[in-house]
């Protein structure tokens, strides 16, 4: 048995280049191998999102806090809330945030696959994120 006190693991700014607006993550759980499973609780300040990307054994994210938005590619924006669970299967285009006036915080739980848990792709725009 392992136990990883809370805290134990240091907050850390979201990079730039796969975030738009203020993000924190929380790591939570980073498996070791052969084991693949990786979590973070992420915070987003109000118009804060995701850039749009893909993961390859697909993604879980829990909503625990706040308003968000979700789009897949191809659908619309909706709206997700504390107790919603979305799944986003391997392969699917998305992006996840805050909506444009309320923070929203998510656990986002997803597995490694060849060392990956994500293809990060271009940022959302204004436009697509409807502001």
């Amino acid at each position: 048995m392992d136990i990883r006190r809370a805290g134990s693991r240091p907050s850390a700014k979201a990079p730039a280049e796969y975030f738009t607006g203020h993000v924190r993550l929380d790591p939570l759980v980073e498996a070791p191998d052969p084991a693949r499973i990786v979590a973070v609780s992420v915070t987003f300040e109000p118009g804060a999102r995701t850039a749009w990307h893909t993961h390859p054994l697909g993604q879980t994210v829990i909503v625990t806090a706040g308003l968000g938005w979700a789009q897949r590619e191809g659908g619309p924006v909706e709206e997700i809330r504390p107790g919603d669970v979305v799944w986003f299967p391997p392969g699917e285009k998305h992006w996840h945030g805050a909506t444009a006036t309320t923070g929203m915080t998510h656990i986002a739980i997803q597995e490694r696959l060849d060392g990956q848990t994500a293809e990060w792709l271009e940022p959302v725009s204004e436009a697509q994120y409807g502001t």
